[in-house]
């Protein structure tokens, strides 16, 4: 198990808005996000940390204008917090161990893949191809990622 910790390296590296999302609770403007469109094969990993959070196989077009995940590859990457800022009332969803700011969670994913939502920030991650995953040291999450026809 590789170690991932909260890299004060990655976080001064950031570009503006990674920093914002990522350790002020931004969000990004909806639909402009580098992995909104992304159909590649591979994983989502947290730009400080580098844990493995979702893998592509997991991806949905959910319509919402960020990329959308039906679950994480391991549980114990995420963390999820009761948010009630701008008058309402959400599930945050955080990486453990980075405590990077990833987006939220919500009930009305698809009902056939376990009814989640993760609609996440893609100023948040890092994808790693699959072709690229064995050498990055994430070959252990190959078998989450679909088969490439």
């Amino acid at each position: 198990m590789a170690d991932y910790t909260r890299d004060p390296d990655r976080i001064a590296q950031l570009t503006p808005e990674q920093y914002r999302v990522t350790q002020e609770s931004g969000t990004e403007r909806p639909g402009t996000g580098e992995y909104l469109g992304n159909k590649e094969p591979g994983i989502y990993v947290d730009l400080v940390s580098g844990e493995p959070l979702f893998a592509s196989a997991d991806k949905y077009e959910s319509g919402c204008g960020w990329p959308s995940f039906t679950k994480p590859i391991e549980t114990a990457h995420v963390t999820e917090l009761r948010d009630t800022t701008h008058g309402m009332i959400r599930t945050e969803v955080r990486s453990a161990h980075g405590d990077s700011h990833l987006g939220h969670v919500f009930p009305d994913g698809p009902a056939d893949r376990g009814g989640l939502r993760y609609c996440i920030n893609s100023a948040a991650l890092r994808f790693i191809h699959r072709d690229d995953m064995e050498a990055e040291g994430y070959g252990a999450y190959i078998d989450q990622v679909e088969d490439v026809a």
